[in-house]
C-alpha cells in the first residue's frame, strides 16, 4: 500500500483530512473550505441537548470549520455517547452540524502529521472508539445530514440506524479512501457492506465513489432526503417511529445484527493500532503529508 501511496503523493491521505475538494458521483465539484487554520482549543467541540421528556438528545458538532475528527473531537464524541448511554432518560440521539454546508469532512490531518507513533496509536484508538461506542449503541442512532460527509464524516452517518441527508445535490458522501490511493481498514468496509451489500460497496470502495445525495438515496447509502430546512425536524420525526418500538426486543434485535461486525474489530483491535502507527510515520507516508500541506498552504495564499 506504501507504494501506492508514493504513487500519488499530492492526494495522499486528503480523502481522509478535513479539508480538500471532493467530486461526487454526478461529477460536480463540491469544495470544502481549509481545515488548517487552529480554532480555540478549549471551546466544546460538541453539543448536546437532551429532551429528559422526549428521550431524544441531540448532539451537534460545532469544531469549525468542517468538524474535522481530531483527538479532541472524538475524545468528546466518546464521553458523550458514554454519558447519553448511562442516562436512563435518554433513548435516541440524533447526529447532526452546527456548521454550514458540512457534516463532517473527516480525520484531521494534523493528527496524523510529524507526529510520533505514540499519538498515532492514542489517535487511531479513539477513532476505533467512535466507531464501537456509535456501531454499538443501545440507543436508537440517527445521522440529520446537513451538508458533505465524506470518509470519517460518512463512516458516522452509516454507523447509525437511519440516515436524513439534506436533498442538495452540491452535498456529497461516501468512503471516497481508495480513490486518493489509500484503502479503508476492514470495519470502514464491513460498515458499508451492511449498509448498502457486497456489490455496491466493491464498486464504491474501488472507484472512490462520492455520492451525491440524489444518487446516495437511490442506492441506500441513505435513507431519507428532505429540504436542507427540515432535515433536524425530519430526524426528530424519525426517531418517535423508532422509539415507538419496546427498546429490549429493538435493542436485541440490533445486536444480533450488528455484534459480528463488532467483534470482528474489538478482536483484533491491538494489532490495527500498531498497523496504523507504524504505517502513518513511515518516512514516504510523512512526506506525502508534508507535500499536500504545502499544497493548501500555498493554494490558500
Amino acid at each position: 500500500m506504501a507504494t501506492v501511496l508514493r504513487q500519488s503523493a499530492k492526494l495522499t491521505f486528503s480523502g481522509l483530512c478535513s479539508s480538500f475538494s471532493v467530486h461526487c458521483r454526478n461529477g460536480r465539484a463540491c469544495a470544502l473550505p481549509y481545515v488548517h487554520q487552529r480554532y480555540n482549543s478549549t471551546a466544546p467541540k460538541i453539543k448536546v441537548d437532551l429532551d429528559s421528556t422526549s428521550g431524544i438528545a441531540v448532539m451537534k458538532f460545532q469544531s469549525p470549520p468542517v468538524n474535522s475528527l481530531s483527538l479532541d473531537f472524538l475524545t468528546e464524541f466518546a464521553i458523550s455517547m458514554e454519558k447519553l448511554e448511562l442516562d436512563k432518560s435518554c433513548r435516541g440521539v440524533i447526529l447532526t452540524s452546527a456548521q454550514p454546508k458540512v457534516f463532517s469532512a473527516g480525520l484531521d490531518i494534523m493528527e496524523m502529521y510529524g507526529k510520533s507513533p505514540e499519538h498515532a496509536s492514542v489517535f487511531w484508538k479513539a477513532v476505533q472508539e467512535m466507531w464501537l461506542k456509535l456501531y454499538g449503541s443501545n440507543m436508537v442512532t440517527i445521522a440529520a445530514i446537513n451538508g458533505s460527509s465524506p470518509a470519517g464524516g460518512c463512516l458516522m452517518s452509516i454507523s447509525c440506524d437511519y440516515r436524513i441527508m439534506a436533498d442538495n445535490p452540491r452535498y456529497s458522501i461516501g468512503l471516497n479512501e481508495t480513490l486518493l490511493g489509500i484503502v479503508a481498514p476492514f470495519w470502514f468496509k464491513d460498515t458499508m457492506v451492511n449498509t448498502v451489500g457486497h456489490r455496491e460497496t466493491e464498486k464504491a470502495l474501488q472507484l472512490g465513489l462520492l455520492y451525491s445525495s440524489p444518487d446516495a438515496l437511490k442506492v441506500g447509502l441513505v435513507d431519507q432526503l428532505v429540504p436542507e430546512e427540515s432535515v433536524l425536524s425530519a430526524a426528530t420525526e424519525a426517531m418517535t417511529k423508532w422509539l415507538a418500538i419496546p427498546d429490549h426486543a429493538r435493542q436485541i434485535t440490533k445486536s444480533i445484527m450488528r455484534k459480528p461486525t463488532l467483534d470482528k474489530l474489538t478482536s483484533n483491535r491491538e494489532n490495527d493500532i500498531k498497523y496504523f502507527a507504524n504505517f502513518i510515520t513511515k518516512d514516504s507516508i510523512q512526506k506525502s503529508l508534508g507535500m499536500y500541506l504545502a499544497m493548501l498552504k500555498k493554494r490558500k495564499a
